[in-house]
């Protein structure tokens, strides 16, 4: 999925009024569809508007958020570029049938080639492993979904043909799949059981984080339940119940226990460790210790209810082990 926020000045542009029909807007947005193209997205719910269904009439106000999965458009709405090369890189798969794959990505890993990056990534992979998933769902990001963070290891699921994609993409789309992440986390959250809900949206103050923002972000929920006491530390089962970009991370962050190693959101917490060997170990910890470790869902062709779960990877396990061994 991805997400439009649109600005008063983008709206203002076509409208003296700065108000603009949801249809009319997405013509404005790269990839070169028409408005023909994105109605029907919208009618069949490849579009959503602050969370929700909407019409191609309906309004776009200032601070809306568009969610748009590129699925919707076919093909032809993608920019034209350079397609991503196969790479032999290893790819450690947890299931594979000829519909879909669920892969347990390694942290530092992206999933798909980006901005100044071309290579090295779970795309590059699949198509080395799976050369036929050429072309299933958005140009440069076959057989894509959903995403995890480059620095998030776990697990990722893949479509392996455009049927699977479209069915995957809608069990996203309707919050059917069940999602859920280990977060070691700085101090314990009380009560040790929650829910947070609180709407994330684009920092105005910096455009590459996410925060919440009361009453004009995007409604975003997320529960929790702590796992085990690791000194000044908690291991978190964290469950996801809406997408947002950096969801975990900002929530965590939110309530005053940010995820340990996380240099967007946590901040430089460790120069306040008065032990040197813990203040070493954490400070060694290059990325979020945060790892999805479940996927449960309905197999979208045969209709089962299906399981994958990923053991707590080797880095974090040393970094609980030392943290106990320190504490």
């Amino acid at each position: 999925m991805n997400e439009i926020i649109a600005s008063s000045e983008d709206l203002e542009k076509l409208s003296p009024d700065g108000e603009v029909r949801l249809d009319r807007f997405l013509c404005t947005t790269p990839g070169g569809a028409g408005r023909n193209q994105f109605a029907r997205a919208v009618r069949e719910g490849f579009v959503l508007l602050n969370g929700r269904r909407a019409k191609p009439s309906s309004p776009v106000r200032p601070g809306d958020v568009i969610s748009l999965s590129t699925e919707g458009l076919g093909q032809a709405a993608m920019p034209d570029g350079e397609e991503p090369d196969a790479e032999p890189l290893p790819l450690p798969l947890v299931h594979r049938d000829r519909h879909l794959l669920v892969v347990d990505k390694p942290a530092g890993m992206a999933v798909h080639p980006g901005a100044g990056r071309s290579s090295g990534t779970l795309v590059n992979a699949l198509l080395h492993h799976f050369p036929g998933i050429h072309g299933v769902g958005t140009r440069g990001r076959p057989g894509i979904v959903h995403r995890l963070d480059k620095d998030t290891s776990g697990l990722i699921l893949v479509a392996l043909d455009p049927a699977t994609h479209r069915a995957l993409s809608r069990l996203f789309l309707d919050r059917s799949i069940e999602k859920e992440y280990l977060a070691l986390v700085w101090g314990c959250p009380t009560p040790p059981r929650a829910t947070i809900d609180a709407p994330i949206g684009r920092s105005p103050s910096d455009r590459k984080r996410m925060s919440v923002l009361s009453g004009r972000g995007r409604r975003a929920v997320t529960t929790y339940r702590v796992t085990g006491r690791h000194g000044a530390f908690a291991l978190l089962a964290v469950r996801l119940h809406t997408g947002r970009t950096h969801q975990i991370r900002v929530h965590l962050a939110h309530i005053g226990h940010p995820i340990v190693g996380d240099p967007l959101y946590g901040g430089r917490r460790w120069k306040n460790i008065a032990d040197p060997a813990l203040k070493r170990l954490v400070r060694s910890f290059s990325r979020q210790a945060l790892h999805a470790r479940r996927l449960a869902f309905e197999h979208p062709m045969s209709g089962r209810a299906v399981e994958f779960v990923s053991p707590i990877p080797g880095d974090m396990e040393r970094l609980l082990t030392g943290i106990d061994h320190t504490s």
